[in-house]
């Protein structure tokens, strides 16, 4: 059963409490970009028969897609939803603007760990309300391993010729770095990145596709095309199941990298009221528990999951585990060094 199977109990109770009160009213609307999943009418519908804010979403397929459709300007979005590594040069930037956190009711209900975090905290203010996390945990296809995998070595076999999937993304040089022994991924020398960079051009000729939407990923497994691969934990692995396709999903002797993600506003949004809505939403029950339904992920929020989750879902999301976020090597910043891991995974897409 999937997680999304599981909590349609609790959203519909959370849909109905939303519902029973005489709704606030304010005129406006939200242009989001965002990831899939983030913006699913489960949960968005009641949001907007509540506050009277019409939501528009627009999604990404990688962190690196938000600072450059925000540097295009024209005011086009209101509210972004960056992984912890990518907020920093948005901030920088000047592409967002501090959260006034005294107009959150929940926020101090919010992991500190993640309220803390030096991605969204800058120069004594707050930028981002952190909203889910998880991990990037690797999945195959259980009828096609009758031994299951353990290491990223599987996805470099020479025998899954042509049924192999990695993220486009610059995270395909940790995951290559990794199985070069090379743990401190955030931080890799030039030396470093261009053996990663030498692994993956030798995995290319595996490669059927890199993936770059979730929904992209669930089709190459559900026309058998692809065996394995890296995968967004828990959500494709959901979609697929609801599908009655077999896909297990583990985390590598190698380790798997850990995200959380952050709303974030815009600067001089037209529609600031609206915003700090949706986010009160967000780290409610309504958005902690109706985003984990969607999507598989953990919940920023532990206060609101406890009282929209039953304890084994809980449990299953790691909500009452934090050294499991710990165990897992979190996305960082990197800083200067951003270019050199784009230019070199680009560098491999194009030749």
């Amino acid at each position: 059963m999937t997680i999304k199977n599981k909590l349609t109990g609790a959203i519909a109770a959370v849909v109905a409490l939303a519902g029973s009160g005489a709704p606030v009213l304010a005129e406006g609307e939200l242009n989001i970009l965002t990831w899939e999943g983030y913006a699913d009418t489960s949960f968005i519908a009641p949001f907007e028969a509540a506050s009277g804010c019409k939501v528009s979403a627009t999604y990404v397929g990688s962190n690196d897609d938000f600072a450059p459709k925000l540097a295009a300007g024209g005011g086009v979005f209101d509210l972004v939803s960056p992984a912890i590594d990518s907020t920093a040069p948005l901030i920088a930037a000047g592409f967002v603007q501090p959260i006034d956190t005294a107009r959150l009711s929940r926020w101090g209900e919010v992991y500190d760990k993640f309220r803390s975090a030096e991605g969204i905290n800058a120069d004594g203010k707050v930028f981002g309300v952190p909203f889910s996390w998880g991990a990037i945990a690797f999945m195959y296809l259980a009828d096609k391993f009758p031994t299951p995998p353990t290491s990223i070595a599987a996805l470099w076999d020479p025998e899954l010729t042509g049924h192999v999937s990695l993220w486009d993304d610059k995270s395909a040089i940790y995951v290559a770095a990794r199985l070069n022994g090379d743990m401190d991924i955030y931080n890799l020398s030039d030396e470093q990145i261009a053996a990663a960079q030498a692994k993956l051009l030798a995995q290319k000729p595996l490669i059927r596709k890199y993936w770059s939407t979730a929904g992209e990923l669930v089709d190459l497994y559900k026309s058998g095309e692809i065996w394995i691969s890296n995968t967004w934990a828990g959500y494709q692995s959901g979609l697929l199941k609801a599908e009655g396709v077999d896909v297990r999903e583990f985390i590598p002797t190698e380790n798997a990298e850990g995200w959380v993600d952050n709303w974030m506003i815009v600067k001089d949004t037209p529609n600031e009221d609206c915003a700090y809505k949706f986010l009160e939403m967000a780290i409610s029950e309504e958005g902690q528990c109706g985003m984990s339904a969607i999507t598989g992920y953990s919940a920023a929020n532990p206060v609101a999951a406890k009282a929209c989750m039953t304890p084994e879902q809980y449990a299953a999301l790691h909500q009452d585990d934090p050294a499991y976020l710990d165990s897992l090597l979190l996305w960082e910043n990197l800083g200067p060094r951003l270019n050199v891991y784009a230019n070199a995974w680009n560098a491999v897409k194009s030749q």
